[in-house]
Protein backbone atom coordinates (compact mmCIF):
# COMPACT_ATOMS: atom_id res chain seq x y z
CA UNK A 1 0.00 0.00 0.00
CA UNK A 2 1.76 3.44 -0.75
CA UNK A 3 1.97 6.06 1.53
CA UNK A 4 -0.60 8.25 -1.38
CA UNK A 5 -2.71 5.79 -0.29
CA UNK A 6 -2.99 6.44 3.57
CA UNK A 7 -5.28 9.53 3.24
CA UNK A 8 -8.33 7.11 1.77
CA UNK A 9 -7.72 5.05 5.38
CA UNK A 10 -7.55 8.09 7.38
CA UNK A 11 -10.60 9.37 6.29
CA UNK A 12 -12.29 6.19 6.57
CA UNK A 13 -11.05 6.10 10.17
CA UNK A 14 -12.38 9.41 10.80
CA UNK A 15 -16.03 8.37 8.90
CA UNK A 16 -16.21 5.39 11.66
CA UNK A 17 -15.42 7.14 14.46
CA UNK A 18 -18.04 10.37 13.42
CA UNK A 19 -20.30 7.22 13.28
CA UNK A 20 -19.88 5.61 16.18
CA UNK A 21 -20.52 8.79 17.64
CA UNK A 22 -24.02 9.74 15.99
CA UNK A 23 -24.60 6.46 16.81
CA UNK A 24 -23.79 6.25 20.59
CA UNK A 25 -27.01 5.53 22.03
CA UNK A 26 -28.06 2.52 20.31
CA UNK A 27 -24.84 0.78 19.84
CA UNK A 28 -24.43 -0.50 23.25
CA UNK A 29 -25.59 -3.89 22.65
CA UNK A 30 -23.72 -3.74 19.25
CA UNK A 31 -20.84 -3.08 21.14
CA UNK A 32 -21.28 -5.44 24.15
CA UNK A 33 -22.34 -8.20 21.60
CA UNK A 34 -19.94 -7.90 19.45
CA UNK A 35 -17.00 -8.16 22.49
CA UNK A 36 -18.96 -11.50 23.55
CA UNK A 37 -18.64 -12.49 20.34
CA UNK A 38 -15.08 -12.08 19.86
CA UNK A 39 -14.18 -13.53 22.95
CA UNK A 40 -15.89 -16.81 21.75
CA UNK A 41 -14.62 -16.88 18.94
CA UNK A 42 -11.30 -18.97 19.94
CA UNK A 43 -13.66 -21.94 21.36
CA UNK A 44 -15.72 -22.12 18.99
CA UNK A 45 -12.91 -22.34 16.23
CA UNK A 46 -11.51 -25.13 18.32
CA UNK A 47 -15.09 -26.98 18.59
CA UNK A 48 -15.20 -27.09 15.42
CA UNK A 49 -11.65 -28.46 14.65
CA UNK A 50 -13.39 -31.54 16.76
CA UNK A 51 -16.58 -31.85 14.40
CA UNK A 52 -18.77 -30.04 15.72
CA UNK A 53 -20.52 -27.77 13.37
CA UNK A 54 -20.33 -23.77 13.84
CA UNK A 55 -24.14 -23.35 15.00
CA UNK A 56 -23.43 -26.17 17.73
CA UNK A 57 -20.08 -24.66 18.83
CA UNK A 58 -21.68 -21.38 18.96
CA UNK A 59 -24.43 -22.43 20.92
CA UNK A 60 -22.09 -24.56 23.39
CA UNK A 61 -20.20 -21.58 23.57
CA UNK A 62 -22.64 -19.29 24.38
CA UNK A 63 -24.43 -21.62 26.74
CA UNK A 64 -20.71 -21.47 28.61
CA UNK A 65 -20.47 -17.98 28.63
CA UNK A 66 -24.03 -17.59 29.87
CA UNK A 67 -24.07 -20.14 32.66
CA UNK A 68 -20.19 -18.83 33.81
CA UNK A 69 -22.11 -15.13 33.97
CA UNK A 70 -24.64 -16.22 36.00
CA UNK A 71 -22.26 -17.78 38.42
CA UNK A 72 -20.20 -14.51 38.58
CA UNK A 73 -23.52 -12.97 39.19
CA UNK A 74 -24.77 -14.81 41.89
CA UNK A 75 -21.55 -14.99 43.91
CA UNK A 76 -20.94 -11.49 43.76
CA UNK A 77 -24.16 -9.36 43.58
CA UNK A 78 -25.28 -10.20 47.24
CA UNK A 79 -21.58 -9.52 48.25
CA UNK A 80 -21.52 -5.86 46.80
CA UNK A 81 -24.85 -5.22 48.27
CA UNK A 82 -23.62 -6.43 51.40
CA UNK A 83 -20.78 -4.08 51.74
CA UNK A 84 -22.73 -0.84 49.87
CA UNK A 85 -24.62 -1.22 52.56
CA UNK A 86 -22.05 -1.49 55.10
CA UNK A 87 -20.27 1.37 53.26
CA UNK A 88 -23.26 3.70 53.57
CA UNK A 89 -23.24 2.88 57.04
CA UNK A 90 -19.26 3.83 57.72
CA UNK A 91 -19.68 7.22 55.55
CA UNK A 92 -20.61 9.18 58.95
CA UNK A 93 -17.66 7.62 60.96
CA UNK A 94 -15.36 8.61 58.56
CA UNK A 95 -16.60 12.56 58.73
CA UNK A 96 -17.00 11.62 62.81
CA UNK A 97 -13.03 10.82 62.46
CA UNK A 98 -12.02 13.52 59.83
CA UNK A 99 -14.08 16.29 62.22
CA UNK A 100 -12.57 14.59 65.76
CA UNK A 101 -9.71 13.62 64.85
CA UNK A 102 -8.07 14.18 61.29
CA UNK A 103 -8.84 17.84 61.02
CA UNK A 104 -7.61 19.16 64.16
CA UNK A 105 -4.29 17.94 63.55
CA UNK A 106 -4.44 19.46 60.14
CA UNK A 107 -5.29 22.49 62.04
CA UNK A 108 -2.26 22.31 64.51
CA UNK A 109 -0.07 21.49 61.86
CA UNK A 110 -0.70 24.34 59.29
CA UNK A 111 -1.35 27.07 62.17
CA UNK A 112 -5.05 27.47 61.42
CA UNK A 113 -7.81 28.81 63.52
CA UNK A 114 -9.49 26.42 65.50
CA UNK A 115 -12.78 28.10 64.38
CA UNK A 116 -11.97 29.35 61.26
CA UNK A 117 -14.18 26.39 59.48
CA UNK A 118 -17.80 26.20 59.88
CA UNK A 119 -17.29 22.40 61.40
CA UNK A 120 -21.38 22.11 63.08
CA UNK A 121 -22.81 23.63 59.83
CA UNK A 122 -20.99 21.07 57.57
CA UNK A 123 -21.51 18.58 59.78
CA UNK A 124 -25.67 19.13 60.03
CA UNK A 125 -25.72 19.37 55.95
CA UNK A 126 -23.99 16.15 55.59
CA UNK A 127 -25.99 14.60 57.99
CA UNK A 128 -28.95 16.27 56.00
CA UNK A 129 -28.07 15.33 52.89
CA UNK A 130 -26.70 11.90 53.80
CA UNK A 131 -30.10 10.90 55.22
CA UNK A 132 -31.70 11.93 51.65
CA UNK A 133 -29.50 9.23 49.64
CA UNK A 134 -31.43 6.93 50.30
CA UNK A 135 -34.94 8.94 49.30
CA UNK A 136 -32.43 9.78 46.02
CA UNK A 137 -31.81 5.92 45.35
CA UNK A 138 -35.80 4.96 45.52
CA UNK A 139 -36.70 8.00 43.35
CA UNK A 140 -34.37 7.36 40.55
CA UNK A 141 -35.49 3.28 41.00
CA UNK A 142 -38.92 4.41 40.85
CA UNK A 143 -38.30 6.74 37.29
CA UNK A 144 -36.33 3.94 35.91
CA UNK A 145 -39.24 1.78 36.79
CA UNK A 146 -42.13 3.71 36.14
CA UNK A 147 -41.12 5.30 33.10
CA UNK A 148 -42.62 2.96 30.39
CA UNK A 149 -40.62 3.87 27.58
CA UNK A 150 -36.83 4.12 29.50
CA UNK A 151 -37.92 0.87 30.84
CA UNK A 152 -38.95 -0.76 27.70
CA UNK A 153 -35.54 0.68 26.04
CA UNK A 154 -33.45 -0.76 28.67
CA UNK A 155 -35.18 -4.25 28.33
CA UNK A 156 -34.88 -4.02 24.51
CA UNK A 157 -31.01 -3.50 25.33
CA UNK A 158 -30.61 -6.00 27.19
CA UNK A 159 -32.68 -8.45 25.54
CA UNK A 160 -30.74 -7.75 22.00
CA UNK A 161 -26.82 -8.31 23.60
CA UNK A 162 -27.36 -12.04 24.05
CA UNK A 163 -29.18 -11.89 20.24
CA UNK A 164 -26.48 -10.04 18.71
CA UNK A 165 -23.73 -11.88 20.32
CA UNK A 166 -24.87 -15.24 19.44
CA UNK A 167 -25.75 -14.57 15.42
CA UNK A 168 -21.89 -12.65 15.50
CA UNK A 169 -20.47 -15.75 17.32
CA UNK A 170 -22.05 -17.96 14.80
CA UNK A 171 -21.06 -15.83 11.57
CA UNK A 172 -17.93 -14.27 12.63
CA UNK A 173 -15.68 -16.28 10.52
CA UNK A 174 -17.64 -15.51 7.47
CA UNK A 175 -17.70 -11.97 8.15
CA UNK A 176 -13.89 -11.10 8.28
CA UNK A 177 -13.58 -12.17 4.72
CA UNK A 178 -16.41 -11.04 3.39
CA UNK A 179 -15.56 -7.58 4.55
CA UNK A 180 -11.72 -8.01 2.82
CA UNK A 181 -13.26 -8.61 -0.36
CA UNK A 182 -15.30 -5.21 0.15
CA UNK A 183 -11.67 -3.58 -0.32
CA UNK A 184 -9.71 -3.00 -3.83
CA UNK A 185 -8.16 -6.09 -5.21
CA UNK A 186 -4.76 -4.34 -4.50
CA UNK A 187 -4.97 -3.51 -0.93
CA UNK A 188 -6.70 -6.84 -0.30
CA UNK A 189 -3.30 -8.46 0.65
CA UNK A 190 -1.82 -5.93 3.03
CA UNK A 191 -5.34 -5.41 4.70
CA UNK A 192 -5.08 -9.13 5.37
CA UNK A 193 -2.05 -8.55 7.07
CA UNK A 194 -2.79 -5.91 9.28
CA UNK A 195 -6.09 -7.77 10.30
CA UNK A 196 -4.33 -10.70 11.31
CA UNK A 197 -1.95 -7.86 13.76
CA UNK A 198 -4.69 -5.70 14.49
CA UNK A 199 -6.61 -9.92 16.08
CA UNK A 200 -3.51 -10.48 17.54
CA UNK A 201 -3.33 -6.95 19.74
CA UNK A 202 -7.10 -6.69 20.01
CA UNK A 203 -7.17 -10.55 21.48
CA UNK A 204 -4.25 -9.67 24.02
CA UNK A 205 -6.21 -6.82 25.01
CA UNK A 206 -9.31 -7.96 25.29
CA UNK A 207 -8.33 -11.55 26.46
CA UNK A 208 -5.27 -10.92 28.45
CA UNK A 209 -6.24 -7.65 29.98
CA UNK A 210 -9.99 -9.03 31.41
CA UNK A 211 -8.15 -12.25 32.79
CA UNK A 212 -5.39 -9.83 34.39
CA UNK A 213 -8.67 -7.68 35.69
CA UNK A 214 -10.38 -10.65 37.20
CA UNK A 215 -6.92 -12.33 38.74
CA UNK A 216 -6.11 -8.74 40.49
CA UNK A 217 -9.80 -8.56 41.96
CA UNK A 218 -8.63 -12.06 43.21
CA UNK A 219 -5.91 -11.10 44.76
CA UNK A 220 -6.45 -7.95 46.31
CA UNK A 221 -10.00 -8.98 47.72
CA UNK A 222 -8.61 -12.05 49.06
CA UNK A 223 -5.55 -10.29 50.32
CA UNK A 224 -7.43 -7.93 51.95
CA UNK A 225 -9.68 -10.41 54.06
CA UNK A 226 -7.09 -11.88 55.41
CA UNK A 227 -6.32 -8.63 56.73
CA UNK A 228 -9.36 -8.50 58.21
CA UNK A 229 -11.01 -5.82 56.46
CA UNK A 230 -14.44 -6.18 56.07
CA UNK A 231 -14.89 -4.37 52.63
CA UNK A 232 -12.31 -6.18 50.86
CA UNK A 233 -14.82 -7.76 48.48
CA UNK A 234 -15.32 -4.30 47.47
CA UNK A 235 -12.59 -2.35 47.02
CA UNK A 236 -10.73 -5.47 45.96
CA UNK A 237 -13.18 -5.40 43.02
CA UNK A 238 -12.79 -1.28 42.04
CA UNK A 239 -9.02 -1.53 42.40
CA UNK A 240 -8.66 -4.88 40.18
CA UNK A 241 -11.62 -3.47 37.63
CA UNK A 242 -9.97 -0.09 37.33
CA UNK A 243 -6.59 -1.65 36.72
CA UNK A 244 -7.72 -1.59 33.09
CA UNK A 245 -6.02 2.15 33.20
CA UNK A 246 -2.22 1.64 34.29
CA UNK A 247 -1.92 2.43 38.12
CA UNK A 248 -5.16 3.55 38.69
CA UNK A 249 -6.37 0.47 40.83
CA UNK A 250 -3.50 0.74 42.66
CA UNK A 251 -4.44 3.99 43.53
CA UNK A 252 -7.64 3.84 43.88
CA UNK A 253 -7.63 0.43 46.00
CA UNK A 254 -4.80 1.76 48.19
CA UNK A 255 -6.25 4.90 49.04
CA UNK A 256 -9.53 3.79 49.84
CA UNK A 257 -8.12 0.55 51.68
CA UNK A 258 -5.88 2.66 54.19
CA UNK A 259 -8.85 5.11 54.98
CA UNK A 260 -11.33 2.24 55.44
CA UNK A 261 -8.50 -0.05 57.63
CA UNK A 262 -7.74 2.76 59.82
CA UNK A 263 -11.17 3.29 60.26
CA UNK A 264 -12.07 0.28 61.10
CA UNK A 265 -8.76 -0.98 63.09
CA UNK A 266 -7.07 2.50 64.44
CA UNK A 267 -3.96 0.50 64.24
CA UNK A 268 -0.66 1.49 61.87
CA UNK A 269 0.04 -2.27 61.14
CA UNK A 270 -2.91 -3.09 59.66
CA UNK A 271 -1.73 -0.54 57.07
CA UNK A 272 1.65 -1.76 57.05
CA UNK A 273 -0.40 -5.44 55.86
CA UNK A 274 -2.54 -3.64 53.50
CA UNK A 275 0.24 -1.99 52.01
CA UNK A 276 1.90 -5.52 51.65
CA UNK A 277 -1.49 -6.78 49.49
CA UNK A 278 -1.04 -4.22 46.94
CA UNK A 279 2.79 -4.96 46.63
CA UNK A 280 2.43 -8.52 46.25
CA UNK A 281 -0.75 -7.69 43.79
CA UNK A 282 1.63 -5.05 41.99
CA UNK A 283 4.42 -7.45 41.78
CA UNK A 284 2.22 -10.53 40.45
CA UNK A 285 0.82 -8.60 37.62
CA UNK A 286 3.90 -7.49 36.74
CA UNK A 287 6.23 -10.13 36.61
CA UNK A 288 4.10 -13.16 35.96
CA UNK A 289 0.27 -11.83 35.05
CA UNK A 290 0.90 -9.27 32.13
CA UNK A 291 3.32 -10.80 31.07
CA UNK A 292 1.96 -14.30 30.44
CA UNK A 293 -1.58 -13.36 29.87
CA UNK A 294 -1.26 -9.99 27.73
CA UNK A 295 2.48 -9.89 26.93
CA UNK A 296 4.55 -6.94 24.50
CA UNK A 297 1.87 -7.06 21.85
CA UNK A 298 -0.48 -3.77 22.55
CA UNK A 299 2.27 -1.65 22.91
CA UNK A 300 0.65 1.32 23.84
CA UNK A 301 1.92 3.66 26.33
CA UNK A 302 0.17 3.86 30.12
CA UNK A 303 -0.42 7.51 29.23
CA UNK A 304 -2.07 6.48 25.92
CA UNK A 305 -3.87 4.28 27.45
CA UNK A 306 -5.54 7.21 29.86
CA UNK A 307 -5.83 9.15 26.72
CA UNK A 308 -7.97 6.67 25.17
CA UNK A 309 -10.36 5.72 27.80
CA UNK A 310 -11.03 9.34 28.56
CA UNK A 311 -11.09 10.47 24.98
CA UNK A 312 -13.52 7.89 24.37
CA UNK A 313 -15.75 8.39 27.37
CA UNK A 314 -15.85 12.36 25.97
CA UNK A 315 -16.72 11.32 22.67
CA UNK A 316 -19.10 8.39 22.92
CA UNK A 317 -19.89 8.17 26.41
CA UNK A 318 -19.75 4.02 27.42
CA UNK A 319 -19.22 3.09 24.15
CA UNK A 320 -16.45 5.49 23.29
CA UNK A 321 -15.24 3.71 26.88
CA UNK A 322 -15.62 0.19 25.39
CA UNK A 323 -13.98 1.13 21.86
CA UNK A 324 -11.21 3.08 23.01
CA UNK A 325 -8.61 0.73 23.71
CA UNK A 326 -9.10 -1.39 20.91
CA UNK A 327 -9.55 1.58 18.51
CA UNK A 328 -5.86 2.81 20.22
CA UNK A 329 -4.70 -0.67 19.16
CA UNK A 330 -5.84 -0.54 15.73
CA UNK A 331 -4.58 3.38 15.03
CA UNK A 332 -1.44 2.28 16.33
CA UNK A 333 -0.90 -1.37 14.23
CA UNK A 334 -1.81 1.18 11.21
CA UNK A 335 1.00 3.78 12.36
CA UNK A 336 3.27 1.26 12.78
CA UNK A 337 2.66 -0.12 9.61
CA UNK A 338 2.88 3.49 7.99
CA UNK A 339 6.19 3.60 9.54
CA UNK A 340 7.28 0.54 8.24
CA UNK A 341 6.44 2.22 4.78
CA UNK A 342 7.68 5.53 4.89
CA UNK A 343 11.26 3.87 6.43
CA UNK A 344 11.11 1.72 3.14
CA UNK A 345 10.32 4.49 0.66
CA UNK A 346 12.97 6.83 -1.27
CA UNK A 347 11.68 10.15 0.17
CA UNK A 348 13.25 8.63 3.62
CA UNK A 349 16.13 6.92 1.84
CA UNK A 350 17.09 10.37 0.15
CA UNK A 351 20.13 11.65 1.51
CA UNK A 352 19.36 15.25 -0.27
CA UNK A 353 21.99 15.41 -2.84
CA UNK A 354 20.70 14.60 -5.35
Amino acid sequence: MEVWRWPAVLLGLAAFLFLVHQLRPVLSPFVIGAFIAYLGDPLADRLETRGLGRGLASGLVFLLIGVLLAIILLITLPLVAQQLDMLVRKVPLLFEWFIQTALPRIQERLGLPQQGLPVLELRQRIAENWESVGRLVSGVSTYITGSGINFLVSLGNLVLIPIVAFYLLRDWDKLTPKVLRLLPMAWQKTARSLARECDEVIGAFLRGQLLVMLSLVGIYAAGLWLVGLELAFLIGAVAGLASIVPYLGTVVGVVTALIAGWLQFQDLSILLWIGLVFVIGQSLEAYLLTPRLVGNRIGLHPVVVIFAVLAGGQLAGFVGILLGLPTAAVIMVFLRHFHRQYRDSEWYANDGDA
